[in-house]
Protein backbone atom coordinates (compact mmCIF):
# COMPACT_ATOMS: atom_id res chain seq x y z
CA UNK A 1 0.00 0.00 0.00
CA UNK A 2 1.45 3.26 -1.13
CA UNK A 3 1.87 5.97 1.49
CA UNK A 4 -0.03 9.15 0.95
CA UNK A 5 2.41 12.07 0.56
CA UNK A 6 2.26 14.71 3.22
CA UNK A 7 0.75 18.03 2.17
CA UNK A 8 2.90 21.10 1.82
CA UNK A 9 2.81 23.36 4.89
CA UNK A 10 1.35 26.82 4.65
CA UNK A 11 4.66 28.59 5.16
CA UNK A 12 5.75 27.53 1.66
CA UNK A 13 3.54 30.37 0.40
CA UNK A 14 5.01 32.99 2.73
CA UNK A 15 7.03 35.81 1.25
CA UNK A 16 9.88 34.93 3.60
CA UNK A 17 10.12 31.35 2.35
CA UNK A 18 13.29 31.18 0.23
CA UNK A 19 12.13 28.60 -2.34
CA UNK A 20 9.47 28.41 -5.01
CA UNK A 21 8.34 25.99 -7.67
CA UNK A 22 7.26 22.36 -7.40
CA UNK A 23 8.04 21.09 -3.92
CA UNK A 24 7.24 17.87 -2.09
CA UNK A 25 7.71 16.69 1.45
CA UNK A 26 10.27 13.99 2.18
CA UNK A 27 9.15 10.73 3.67
CA UNK A 28 9.60 10.61 7.43
CA UNK A 29 12.15 8.07 8.69
CA UNK A 30 11.29 5.57 11.41
CA UNK A 31 12.37 6.51 14.95
CA UNK A 32 15.56 5.00 16.44
CA UNK A 33 15.86 3.25 19.78
CA UNK A 34 19.05 5.00 20.96
CA UNK A 35 19.95 8.60 20.36
CA UNK A 36 23.40 9.08 18.81
CA UNK A 37 26.05 10.94 20.80
CA UNK A 38 26.54 14.58 20.00
CA UNK A 39 29.87 16.08 19.03
CA UNK A 40 32.16 16.84 21.96
CA UNK A 41 30.35 14.99 24.69
CA UNK A 42 33.67 14.45 26.43
CA UNK A 43 35.96 17.36 27.26
CA UNK A 44 38.82 15.76 25.35
CA UNK A 45 36.68 15.71 22.20
CA UNK A 46 35.02 19.12 22.74
CA UNK A 47 36.13 21.68 20.19
CA UNK A 48 35.12 24.60 22.42
CA UNK A 49 37.11 23.34 25.39
CA UNK A 50 40.21 22.69 23.27
CA UNK A 51 40.17 26.12 21.59
CA UNK A 52 42.30 28.94 22.97
CA UNK A 53 41.13 32.47 23.60
CA UNK A 54 42.73 33.62 20.34
CA UNK A 55 39.87 31.88 18.50
CA UNK A 56 37.33 34.27 20.08
CA UNK A 57 36.56 37.96 19.63
CA UNK A 58 35.83 38.63 23.33
CA UNK A 59 36.45 36.72 26.56
CA UNK A 60 36.13 37.06 30.31
CA UNK A 61 36.62 34.66 33.23
CA UNK A 62 33.39 32.68 32.59
CA UNK A 63 32.14 33.44 29.02
CA UNK A 64 33.51 33.69 25.51
CA UNK A 65 32.12 34.98 22.19
CA UNK A 66 33.29 33.70 18.82
CA UNK A 67 32.40 34.31 15.19
CA UNK A 68 32.39 32.23 12.05
CA UNK A 69 35.76 31.55 10.44
CA UNK A 70 34.77 33.62 7.37
CA UNK A 71 32.04 36.05 6.25
CA UNK A 72 28.62 34.62 5.41
CA UNK A 73 25.42 35.98 3.89
CA UNK A 74 24.28 37.84 7.03
CA UNK A 75 26.02 40.93 8.40
CA UNK A 76 26.96 39.20 11.67
CA UNK A 77 26.70 35.75 13.29
CA UNK A 78 28.13 35.24 16.78
CA UNK A 79 28.10 32.35 19.24
CA UNK A 80 28.09 32.73 23.03
CA UNK A 81 29.66 29.90 25.06
CA UNK A 82 30.48 29.31 28.72
CA UNK A 83 34.06 28.37 29.57
CA UNK A 84 32.81 25.41 31.58
CA UNK A 85 31.85 22.26 29.69
CA UNK A 86 28.13 22.44 30.41
CA UNK A 87 24.84 22.29 28.53
CA UNK A 88 21.89 24.59 29.16
CA UNK A 89 20.20 22.39 31.76
CA UNK A 90 23.52 21.83 33.58
CA UNK A 91 24.26 25.50 34.34
CA UNK A 92 24.56 26.40 38.03
CA UNK A 93 22.54 29.33 39.30
CA UNK A 94 25.40 31.83 38.88
CA UNK A 95 25.97 30.97 35.22
CA UNK A 96 22.23 30.66 34.58
CA UNK A 97 21.72 34.20 35.87
CA UNK A 98 24.68 35.51 33.88
CA UNK A 99 23.39 33.81 30.74
CA UNK A 100 20.43 36.17 30.68
CA UNK A 101 22.68 39.22 31.17
CA UNK A 102 25.13 38.05 28.50
CA UNK A 103 22.34 37.28 26.02
CA UNK A 104 20.99 40.82 26.30
CA UNK A 105 24.48 42.32 26.15
CA UNK A 106 25.52 40.45 22.98
CA UNK A 107 22.20 41.26 21.30
CA UNK A 108 22.66 44.98 22.01
CA UNK A 109 26.24 44.93 20.78
CA UNK A 110 25.24 43.42 17.42
CA UNK A 111 22.21 45.68 17.07
CA UNK A 112 24.48 48.72 17.51
CA UNK A 113 25.86 48.12 14.00
CA UNK A 114 24.53 50.50 11.35
CA UNK A 115 23.17 47.89 8.91
CA UNK A 116 21.42 45.62 11.46
CA UNK A 117 17.67 45.83 12.09
CA UNK A 118 17.02 42.81 14.35
CA UNK A 119 19.04 40.07 16.08
CA UNK A 120 17.67 36.51 16.25
CA UNK A 121 18.76 34.37 19.21
CA UNK A 122 18.64 30.59 18.79
CA UNK A 123 19.67 27.49 20.69
CA UNK A 124 19.37 24.08 19.06
CA UNK A 125 21.86 21.86 20.83
CA UNK A 126 21.57 18.77 18.62
CA UNK A 127 24.97 19.17 17.02
CA UNK A 128 27.51 19.99 19.78
CA UNK A 129 27.22 19.12 23.46
CA UNK A 130 28.88 22.31 24.75
CA UNK A 131 26.25 25.01 25.29
CA UNK A 132 26.29 27.61 22.53
CA UNK A 133 23.74 30.31 21.66
CA UNK A 134 23.48 31.67 18.13
CA UNK A 135 23.05 35.39 17.44
CA UNK A 136 22.06 36.14 13.83
CA UNK A 137 21.73 39.70 12.54
CA UNK A 138 19.04 40.52 10.01
CA UNK A 139 20.06 43.26 7.55
CA UNK A 140 18.19 46.52 7.80
CA UNK A 141 15.47 46.91 5.17
CA UNK A 142 15.51 43.23 4.09
CA UNK A 143 11.95 42.33 5.08
CA UNK A 144 12.00 39.05 3.16
CA UNK A 145 14.58 37.78 5.64
CA UNK A 146 12.26 38.15 8.63
CA UNK A 147 11.26 35.14 10.68
CA UNK A 148 12.47 31.61 11.16
CA UNK A 149 13.97 31.21 7.68
CA UNK A 150 16.85 33.61 8.40
CA UNK A 151 19.37 30.72 8.85
CA UNK A 152 18.42 29.42 5.39
CA UNK A 153 18.94 32.84 3.83
CA UNK A 154 22.39 32.99 5.42
CA UNK A 155 23.43 29.96 3.34
CA UNK A 156 21.79 31.33 0.18
CA UNK A 157 22.99 34.95 0.11
CA UNK A 158 26.50 35.85 -1.11
CA UNK A 159 29.00 36.59 1.67
CA UNK A 160 29.43 40.15 2.86
CA UNK A 161 32.64 42.10 2.26
CA UNK A 162 35.40 40.71 4.46
CA UNK A 163 36.92 44.09 5.40
CA UNK A 164 33.55 45.42 6.57
CA UNK A 165 32.91 42.14 8.40
CA UNK A 166 36.19 42.42 10.33
CA UNK A 167 35.52 46.04 11.19
CA UNK A 168 32.12 45.08 12.62
CA UNK A 169 33.68 42.27 14.66
CA UNK A 170 36.09 44.76 16.23
CA UNK A 171 33.23 47.16 17.00
CA UNK A 172 31.16 44.45 18.72
CA UNK A 173 34.16 43.26 20.72
CA UNK A 174 34.91 46.80 21.88
CA UNK A 175 31.25 47.30 22.82
CA UNK A 176 31.33 44.17 25.01
CA UNK A 177 34.65 45.19 26.57
CA UNK A 178 33.01 48.37 27.88
CA UNK A 179 31.28 46.13 30.45
CA UNK A 180 34.37 44.08 31.28
CA UNK A 181 36.40 41.32 29.73
CA UNK A 182 38.93 41.60 26.92
CA UNK A 183 38.30 42.52 23.26
CA UNK A 184 40.46 40.30 21.05
CA UNK A 185 39.11 41.18 17.60
CA UNK A 186 41.08 43.95 15.92
CA UNK A 187 40.10 46.02 12.87
CA UNK A 188 41.96 45.33 9.62
CA UNK A 189 45.24 47.13 9.19
CA UNK A 190 45.53 50.21 7.00
CA UNK A 191 47.13 49.52 3.63
CA UNK A 192 49.92 52.10 3.43
CA UNK A 193 51.18 53.37 0.10
CA UNK A 194 54.79 52.86 -0.91
CA UNK A 195 57.08 55.56 0.56
CA UNK A 196 58.68 56.11 -2.87
CA UNK A 197 55.59 58.00 -4.05
CA UNK A 198 56.06 60.56 -1.25
CA UNK A 199 59.75 61.05 -2.16
CA UNK A 200 58.82 61.55 -5.79
CA UNK A 201 56.29 64.18 -4.75
CA UNK A 202 58.98 66.08 -2.86
CA UNK A 203 61.17 66.02 -5.98
CA UNK A 204 58.40 67.61 -8.07
CA UNK A 205 57.95 70.40 -5.52
CA UNK A 206 61.72 71.02 -5.46
CA UNK A 207 61.84 71.32 -9.27
CA UNK A 208 58.93 73.79 -9.26
CA UNK A 209 60.65 75.92 -6.60
CA UNK A 210 63.88 76.05 -8.60
CA UNK A 211 61.93 76.96 -11.73
CA UNK A 212 60.19 79.84 -9.96
CA UNK A 213 63.47 81.15 -8.55
CA UNK A 214 65.15 81.05 -11.96
CA UNK A 215 62.34 83.09 -13.49
CA UNK A 216 62.84 85.89 -10.97
CA UNK A 217 59.86 84.93 -8.86
CA UNK A 218 60.17 85.50 -5.15
CA UNK A 219 63.87 86.31 -4.60
CA UNK A 220 64.92 89.95 -4.48
CA UNK A 221 67.08 91.35 -7.27
CA UNK A 222 70.74 92.04 -6.24
CA UNK A 223 70.55 95.45 -7.92
CA UNK A 224 67.94 96.74 -5.51
CA UNK A 225 69.46 98.83 -2.68
CA UNK A 226 69.01 97.68 0.87
CA UNK A 227 66.96 100.05 3.02
CA UNK A 228 68.04 100.73 6.61
CA UNK A 229 65.47 102.08 9.06
CA UNK A 230 66.69 104.05 12.09
CA UNK A 231 64.72 104.33 15.36
CA UNK A 232 61.79 102.27 14.07
CA UNK A 233 60.84 104.61 11.18
CA UNK A 234 59.48 102.73 8.19
CA UNK A 235 59.88 103.89 4.62
CA UNK A 236 58.02 102.63 1.55
CA UNK A 237 59.44 102.61 -2.00
CA UNK A 238 56.84 105.18 -3.10
CA UNK A 239 58.24 107.80 -0.67
CA UNK A 240 61.93 107.15 -1.21
CA UNK A 241 64.07 110.34 -1.14
CA UNK A 242 66.35 111.28 -4.01
CA UNK A 243 70.03 110.42 -3.70
CA UNK A 244 71.92 112.51 -1.17
CA UNK A 245 68.84 113.76 0.74
CA UNK A 246 67.61 112.90 4.24
CA UNK A 247 64.07 113.15 5.58
CA UNK A 248 63.55 116.51 7.33
CA UNK A 249 66.34 118.34 5.40
CA UNK A 250 65.62 120.43 2.28
CA UNK A 251 67.45 119.44 -0.88
CA UNK A 252 69.24 122.13 -2.88
CA UNK A 253 68.70 122.23 -6.67
CA UNK A 254 71.48 122.67 -9.11
CA UNK A 255 72.15 126.17 -10.48
CA UNK A 256 69.59 127.15 -13.07
CA UNK A 257 67.14 124.43 -12.23
CA UNK A 258 64.10 124.26 -10.03
CA UNK A 259 63.95 121.16 -7.81
CA UNK A 260 60.37 119.95 -7.52
CA UNK A 261 59.58 117.25 -5.07
CA UNK A 262 58.25 114.05 -6.67
CA UNK A 263 56.60 112.39 -3.66
CA UNK A 264 55.40 112.72 -0.14
CA UNK A 265 58.03 112.39 2.63
CA UNK A 266 57.11 111.26 6.09
CA UNK A 267 59.30 111.11 9.21
CA UNK A 268 59.15 111.96 12.90
CA UNK A 269 61.13 114.92 14.25
CA UNK A 270 64.79 114.10 14.70
CA UNK A 271 64.53 110.77 12.83
CA UNK A 272 65.97 109.90 9.44
CA UNK A 273 65.97 107.14 6.86
CA UNK A 274 69.08 106.62 4.77
CA UNK A 275 69.72 104.47 1.70
CA UNK A 276 72.66 102.20 2.38
CA UNK A 277 75.57 102.45 0.00
CA UNK A 278 74.78 105.99 -1.32
CA UNK A 279 77.18 108.89 -0.74
CA UNK A 280 76.29 111.86 1.47
CA UNK A 281 74.23 109.92 4.06
CA UNK A 282 74.93 108.13 7.30
CA UNK A 283 72.40 105.58 8.52
CA UNK A 284 70.44 106.99 11.45
CA UNK A 285 71.74 110.60 11.07
CA UNK A 286 70.69 113.69 9.11
CA UNK A 287 73.17 115.34 6.73
CA UNK A 288 72.96 119.10 6.22
CA UNK A 289 72.32 120.14 2.64
CA UNK A 290 74.99 122.27 0.90
CA UNK A 291 74.22 125.96 0.63
CA UNK A 292 74.06 127.93 -2.61
CA UNK A 293 73.77 131.72 -2.59
CA UNK A 294 72.05 131.92 -5.95
CA UNK A 295 69.02 129.66 -5.33
CA UNK A 296 66.58 129.40 -2.43
CA UNK A 297 66.03 125.97 -0.97
CA UNK A 298 62.82 124.26 -1.92
CA UNK A 299 60.90 121.31 -0.43
CA UNK A 300 57.64 119.86 -1.59
CA UNK A 301 55.74 121.65 -4.34
CA UNK A 302 54.39 124.95 -2.99
CA UNK A 303 55.72 124.29 0.55
CA UNK A 304 58.76 125.90 2.28
CA UNK A 305 61.43 123.50 3.45
CA UNK A 306 61.47 122.45 7.03
CA UNK A 307 64.18 121.08 9.25
CA UNK A 308 64.01 119.31 12.58
CA UNK A 309 61.05 120.30 14.77
CA UNK A 310 59.55 122.40 11.94
CA UNK A 311 62.46 125.02 11.83
CA UNK A 312 64.01 126.25 8.55
CA UNK A 313 67.42 124.71 7.84
CA UNK A 314 70.49 126.61 8.96
CA UNK A 315 72.26 128.64 6.28
CA UNK A 316 69.33 128.85 3.88
CA UNK A 317 69.18 131.91 1.57
CA UNK A 318 66.54 134.57 2.39
CA UNK A 319 63.10 133.86 0.95
CA UNK A 320 62.30 135.99 -2.12
CA UNK A 321 59.06 137.87 -2.19
CA UNK A 322 56.19 135.91 -3.71
CA UNK A 323 52.47 135.56 -3.43
CA UNK A 324 51.08 134.95 0.06
CA UNK A 325 54.55 134.37 1.49
CA UNK A 326 55.10 131.28 -0.62
CA UNK A 327 58.31 130.64 -2.59
CA UNK A 328 57.97 131.43 -6.30
CA UNK A 329 57.37 128.63 -8.71
CA UNK A 330 57.75 128.44 -12.42
CA UNK A 331 57.63 125.88 -15.20
CA UNK A 332 60.03 123.02 -14.76
CA UNK A 333 63.47 123.83 -16.17
CA UNK A 334 62.96 127.69 -16.04
CA UNK A 335 64.37 130.24 -13.64
CA UNK A 336 61.67 131.28 -11.13
CA UNK A 337 60.77 134.97 -11.06
CA UNK A 338 62.31 136.98 -8.22
CA UNK A 339 65.23 134.65 -7.49
CA UNK A 340 68.52 136.15 -6.34
CA UNK A 341 71.15 137.05 -9.00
Amino acid sequence: MAETPLPLPAFTSWDTFPFEGDLKVKALDAPVDVEPARKGEEIADCKACQSGDDSYIWVNERWRVRSMDRPTGLPMILILEPRSHLDLGDLPNLLAAELGVMTVRVERAIRSLDDVARVHVNRWGDGAAHLHLWFMARPKGQLQLRGSFLPMWDDILPPVEERRWREDLALVAAWLAEFGGTALAQPPRIEWQAPSSFVEGLGVLSDEKESDGGAGGSEASPAEPAVQVSEGVEKSPETEKPSGAAVGVASVPRPGQHAAATGQHTASAGQSVAVAGEPGTIAGQSTAAPQHPAQPPTGSVGQPPTGPAGQPPTGSAPQPTGSAGQPPTGPEGQQPTGSAG
